[in-house]
C-alpha cells in the first residue's frame, strides 16, 4: 500500500474513533439517566483524551514538543477571543434569552448535578480553564492534523470545524430544547472551530487557539449563571 493511502486511511480510523466517542459520550451523560449514562461518559472521556497521545507515540511514532506563547500568538488570541466574547453575549442578549427557556435549562442542569451556585462555579472554572485547552489538545492538535491529511488548506479547516460542532449540536438540543437555539448556536461552534482550526494552522501552536477560547468560554459561564441563578 503507498505511504500516502496508508496515512489517509490512518487519519480517517483516527478521526471515527476519536469523534464518534465524543459523540457518544455527550449523549449518554445527558439522554442517558443514572449511573449507565456517567459511566459511558467518563469511559468515552478517558478515551478522547488518551487516544491523541497514543497515536502520537504508537501509530505516528514521533514525539512530544512543547512550546512557550509568543507575543504575536497571544496578541492574536486575546484579540480574537475578546471579539468571540462580544458576539455571544450581544447575541444572547440580543435574540438568545428571549428562545432559551430557563425552566428547560435549569430541569437539565439538575439532571447533571450543576443546579447549585458553587458548583456551578466549580465546573465553570473547569470549563473555562482547563477544559478550553482540553479541547484545543482534542480538537485541534489532534482533529485538525487528521483532517489536514485527508484535505488541502480551507477544506481541512472545514472539517475539523464539523467534527468539532456535532456533539455541540447534542449538548444544544438537550439543554434547550430549541432548534433555533441549536442551529444558530452551532452555527457559532462552527465558525469558532474554524477560527481555532484556522489559527492553529497558521501559528502550529495552541496557545493562540486557546487564549481565544478561554475568552469565548467566560462568555458562555456567564450566560449559564444567568439562565441559572439570574
Amino acid at each position: 500500500m503507498p505511504l500516502k493511502t496508508h496515512s489517509k486511511r490512518n487519519a480517517v480510523l483516527a478521526l471515527v474513533l476519536l469523534v464518534s466517542a465524543a459523540n457518544i459520550g455527550i449523549a449518554a451523560r445527558l439522554y442517558i439517566p443514572g449511573v449507565v449514562g456517567q459511566l459511558l461518559f467518563v469511559l468515552t472521556r478517558v478515551w478522547i483524551l488518551t487516544l491523541p497521545l497514543i497515536w502520537l507515540f504508537w501509530v505516528d511514532q514521533k514525539r512530544l514538543a512543547l512550546s512557550l506563547p509568543s507575543r504575536r500568538e497571544s496578541l492574536a488570541g486575546t484579540i480574537l477571543g475578546l471579539l468571540m466574547f462580544g458576539i455571544i453575549l450581544g447575541v444572547y442578549w440580543i435574540v438568545g434569552q428571549h428562545w432559551i427557556d430557563p425552566v428547560d435549562v435549569r430541569a437539565k442542569a439538575q439532571q447533571v448535578g450543576i443546579a447549585s451556585p458553587a458548583i456551578y462555579l466549580v465546573g465553570a472554572f473547569y470549563f473555562t480553564f482547563i477544559n478550553s485547552l482540553v479541547e484545543e489538545y482534542i480538537w485541534r492538535w489532534f482533529v485538525y492534523r487528521k483532517c489536514e491529511i485527508l484535505l488541502p488548506g480551507i477544506r481541512a479547516i472545514g472539517l475539523a470545524a464539523l467534527c468539532f460542532t456535532l456533539h455541540h449540536i447534542i449538548a444544544l438540543a438537550a439543554y434547550t430544547g430549541n432548534w433555533l437555539v441549536v442551529v444558530l448556536g452551532s452555527l457559532g461552534v462552527f465558525i469558532a472551530g474554524a477560527v481555532w482550526s484556522w489559527c492553529y494552522l497558521t501559528y502550529r501552536s495552541l496557545w493562540s487557539c486557546y487564549i481565544s477560547h478561554l475568552l469565548a468560554d467566560v462568555a458562555i459561564a456567564l450566560i449559564g449563571w444567568h439562565l441559572l441563578f439570574g
